[in-house]
């Protein structure tokens, strides 16, 4: 895990406010987002060739939705890492630093890009075709190293970090690995989490707020012959409730180090691939971080409703979770209606930037 920290430049306003542009945060509100921004391509070094020079079309879409929604801290979903991370410079410094379709840069001058298990080689045929190697027999899927990796990006300052992706599936107690289908070579390698889990503490002016980011597998495989049902995206989905505040289970064990004590308050964010009544979910999957006392279901929407992708007939996936000690002043999904300039913007990506302003007590 590397985390970037570079000076932010000035910020000047262009052109005038869109009518599908979310209202600033509340005094003393802090804009928590995320968004899977579908920048990505099966070829490695493929995402870094289309970033640079700062003409792709799709990229600068992305850039143009977060310099309208402007979030203080953001989850960036499905960004290509690269060893040396310069997928997010790029990012950064020619599309976000720069003006989009009339909006106004927007510099983050912290940045934490974790590695990912998509596309990591397991060494391992996971997938029982006979052939240890290819996207289905990675740690994560994925076709090279760091497809689909996520990023975070902030304009506070980021505290302590911890990762949680060589946590072992079969270290899950009472966890919903199918044990009978997997080899114990198999089940000595395969990570729980797909992508990673990530903890970190935002420090902001009235105290610090835990962030807990990540971007479980989709409930969705192609062997008829077990019942998985989303059993690893449920339990991915089942290690952010037990990161919340709180006693913490003796199995979640960071990456590095000890995880050392957590800020009061949190906020999940992430696609987590889940819908609470539709799609193809395990039952009770999202419900078990949703329904939990400590978290505040806010449920932001859009003209839409609450889905925030567009697959499947639209579903809720992408979530912003602040636990119940956050006073919540704002929310919403970005998502221009029919008809608002801004709806060319909505083909971005399947899904769509959602966002909750909180404010510390």
């Amino acid at each position: 895990m590397a985390l970037v920290t570079a000076s932010g430049a000035a910020v000047v306003a262009v052109g005038g406010a869109a009518a599908a542009d979310p209202l600033p945060a509340a005094e003393g509100a802090i804009r928590f987002a995320t968004f899977n921004a579908a920048l990505t391509e099966d070829r490695p070094g493929g995402l870094l060739e289309r970033l640079s020079g700062g003409g792709d079309a799709a990229a600068r879409d992305v850039a143009e939705v977060i310099q309208r929604v402007r979030p203080d801290i953001l989850v960036l979903q499905e960004l290509d890492r690269d060893a040396a991370g310069r997928s997010l410079a790029l990012f950064r410094d020619e599309y976000l630093a720069r003006p989009q379709g009339g909006a106004a840069p927007i510099a983050y001058p912290h940045a934490l890009f974790p590695e990912s298990n998509t596309g990591e080689p397991s060494g391992v045929d996971l997938d029982g075709d006979g052939v240890a190697g290819g996207p289905s027999d990675a740690k994560g899927f994925g076709r090279h190293p760091g497809q689909y990796a996520f990023a975070v990006l902030s304009r506070l300052p980021l505290g302590g970090a911890a990762t949680f992706r060589n946590l072992l599936w079969r270290d899950v107690p009472d966890g919903l690995m199918p044990l009978s289908h997997y080899s114990e070579a198999a089940q000595a390698v395969l990570p729980l989490s797909s992508k990673t889990h990530l903890a970190v503490t935002v420090e902001t002016a009235r105290g610090p707020i835990l962030l807990l980011a990540a971007h479980p597998t989709p409930p969705v495989f192609d062997d008829p012959d077990i019942d998985w049902n989303g059993r690893r995206n449920a339990d991915e989905i089942r290690l952010l409730v037990d990161l919340l505040p709180g006693e913490l289970p003796a199995y979640v064990v960071p990456d590095e180090g000890a995880l050392g004590a957590r800020p009061a308050h949190a906020v999940v964010l992430g696609d987590l691939n889940a819908d609470p009544t539709r799609g193809d979910a395990r039952p009770g999957a999202i419900a078990r971080l949703i329904d939990d006392p400590r978290i505040q279901d806010v449920v932001p929407t859009s003209a839409n409703g609450d889905i925030t992708a567009d697959f499947n007939g639209g579903m809720r996936v992408d979530y912003v979770l602040p636990t119940a000690g956050l006073e919540v002043t704002g929310s919403g999904v970005f998502w221009p209606a029919t008809g608002d300039p801004l709806a060319r913007l909505n083909a971005t990506s399947d899904h769509h930037l959602v966002f909750v302003d909180v404010r510390l007590p």
